[in-house]
């Protein structure tokens, strides 16, 4: 089954190199047949949350929001990469998040985490799943963890472990494909509310 996937990328630090693992994502879950939709924080320059995007009068939201909501409504499932920023989420990210709410409802998420050291930011992964669940997309079992970022990928997206890669990135897409198709399926026939 083909799905219409979202990746959302948390950092626009200047050096970011959690890109990296974006740029595998787009290859690898286009290999399987899937159409996907990098969003990143750092092409929208969304402000600081004054309000959701629920709060603004009909045609009165930017249209940064605008282009945002449709991606959300028109996506099966949404895979969110996250650095470990003092053992949390990045702020850019949160931000990007918590302006919608209704839009992500009834579609699983998934859950790529990196850090620079050897525990693949699985800190932030944690609290991400609690925020992922609240907003209503809640995480699949399996995330996947990226040790090391700085020498895992290239700067083209290609893993230093093409091997051990692949297995995890396997595992993680037949799990989101799973949930995902699932959802899909359900809300054709209508949601709970």
């Amino acid at each position: 089954m083909s799905l219409k996937l979202a990746i959302v990328y948390g950092s626009v630090r200047s050096e970011r190199v959690g890109i990296r693992i974006v740029r595998f994502l787009e290859r690898a879950f286009a290999a399987r047949g899937h159409e996907v939709t990098t969003v990143d924080p750092l092409e929208y320059k969304l402000p600081l949350m004054d309000r959701m995007y629920k709060e603004y009068p009909a045609g009165g939201a930017p249209k940064e929001l605008d282009s945002l909501a449709a991606v959300w409504l028109h996506t099966d499932a949404i895979v969110v990469v996250s650095g470990e920023y003092n053992h949390s989420v990045p702020p850019a990210l949160s931000n990007l998040l918590d302006y919608f709410l209704e839009q992500f409802y009834w579609r699983p998420s998934a859950i790529v985490s990196y850090s620079a050291g050897p525990f693949g930011g699985v800190r932030a992964a944690m609290q991400l799943r609690a925020m992922l669940c609240e907003l209503g997309m809640p995480s699949i079992p399996t995330t996947m963890p990226v040790s090391k970022v700085k020498t895992a990928f290239s700067e083209d997206g290609t893993p230093t472990d093409p091997v051990g890669t692949e297995r995890r990135f396997t595992r993680f897409a037949l799990e989101l494909e799973w949930y995902a198709g699932a959802l899909k399926a359900h809300r054709s026939q209508g949601v709970p509310y």
